[in-house]
């Protein structure tokens, strides 16, 4: 850290730094359907917002989603869970990033949780004109 950092409480993440982001959010009566169970479109809804804010962090530029590549839902999420949603950049292209996103539940009281959905998204960086732009390349674990 540098002198003026430590003095101003002043930090910068550069592009291609972050690649993973971690979302925690409240289950609630409105986003659950008749079963009392969150609403595959609602899960679906919070993966892409996590997969954003990674993609985002990662690539210091506007994103926008491209596709979602594969959902798979496994167990169901009760109302009054936790879902935290873990979002990890897997891939880089010249101008695309995937994302793999968790979807984990958690039940308050007791801390069991459990894997209910993984899914991958890709997303496209765009520049100033609304044009695909380069993201930084994502570097090789050896």
């Amino acid at each position: 850290m540098t002198n003026s950092q430590e003095t101003s409480g002043y930090d910068k993440l550069d592009a291609g730094t972050l690649t993973e982001a971690r979302v925690i959010e409240m289950v609630f009566p409105e986003q659950t359907n008749h079963y009392g169970t969150l609403f595959g479109g609602q899960a679906l809804a919070l993966m892409d917002k996590a997969a954003f804010i990674v993609a985002s962090r990662y690539a210091r530029r506007t994103v926008v989603t491209a596709s979602s590549e594969k959902v798979d839902f496994h167990v169901p999420v009760r109302q009054g869970q936790l879902v935290e949603l873990i979002a990890r950049v897997v891939g880089t292209g010249k101008t695309s990033l995937t994302v793999e996103v968790d979807l984990h539940a958690e039940d308050l009281l007791t801390g069991d949780r459990r894997l209910c959905t993984r899914g991958s998204f890709v997303l496209v960086a765009l520049d100033a004109h609304g044009r695909p732009t380069a993201v930084p390349p994502l570097a090789r674990a050896s």
